[in-house]
């Protein structure tokens, strides 16, 4: 299995050496453009909006845009910087919460965690711990120069990183217009939908659901296949951590003080001011 990031987990003075794969497949079945004329694939160009020219990579620059048509521009040594600035390969863990708590639509992408060398008893203790508990890990972590909010919790037998999105990704509900919330429901109408509700209720099996329309896409390809002559184009091809900790019961104690040293018994939680 590929993977695609190295690095470490900590949760207190603990780090645990980790390698991340991506833990599911886009299967989406990609059709190509082709020219109705000749039939020869469809290309994409860059193209200046102000001398309709064709632009080079090497001429093309980023910038930002905040405001209409008015760009501030960023140079890629300054990216470069504020990337490795950033990025320590290390998923930290901030906080455990219960992943009741956290609603489905901060839910990202899945990655498998997988311990890399000399880490497989600190996985082994983090796995078990979150199994104990009932937890899971609230972190943070930059994959490809973004920084992104995760979870960590224990899937079958491994530690699986969800990636979820920060509070201010996630679009307010209440701009979705036409939402009915003093609508008055029948309560025959009502019992009724419960019932039908309850007849439909099963444990959830992912094996039964299928992609049909993948499913009959393939099979119409593969018929294409047999059915009509093949069309050959001869279109140019597109380019295509931090060390382990060996004394466990020393850094999980030494992070025991430390969140101790941090909490004082009196004081009281003042809530953080919502921002729009």
């Amino acid at each position: 299995m590929h993977t695609v990031w190295k690095g470490s987990i900590s949760f207190g003075l603990v780090n645990i050496p980790v390698k991340l794969h991506t833990a599911t497949d886009n299967k989406d079945i990609k059709l190509r453009q082709l020219h109705k004329e000749c039939m020869k694939p469809i290309s994409y160009k860059k193209v200046c909006e102000g001398c309709s020219e064709e632009v080079k990579p090497e001429d093309i620059v980023r910038a930002y845009e905040y405001s209409k048509n008015k760009f501030v521009v960023l140079d890629e040594e300054e990216l470069e910087k504020l990337r490795k600035e950033n990025e320590d390969k290390a998923v930290q863990i901030i906080d455990f919460v219960k992943l009741e708590e956290i609603d489905p639509i901060y839910f990202e992408k899945s990655y498998f965690l997988a311990p890399d060398s000399g880490g497989s008893k600190a996985y082994s203790l983090l796995r078990k711990a979150l199994e104990e508990s009932g937890k899971i890990g609230v972190a943070k972590i930059i994959i490809r120069a973004k920084e992104q909010l995760a979870v960590v919790r224990v899937y079958k037998e491994l530690l699986v990183m969800e990636t979820i999105h920060f509070p201010d990704e996630v679009r307010k509900a209440s701009d979705v217009p036409n939402i009915p919330l003093d609508q008055t429901v029948v309560q025959k109408e009502l019992e009724t939908a419960l019932l039908l509700v309850d007849q439909l209720t099963t444990e959830f099996n992912p094996e039964k659901y299928t992609d049909d329309y993948r499913t009959a896409l393939m099979e119409l390809i593969e018929e294409k296949k047999v059915s009509s002559p093949p069309i050959e184009t001869d279109s140019k091809q597109q380019p295509a951590a931090a060390s382990n900790v060996t004394d466990l019961m020393a850094a999980l104690q030494a992070s025991l003080d430390k969140t101790k040293k941090k909490k004082t018994p009196a004081r009281k939680r003042t809530p953080k001011a919502k921002t729009s």
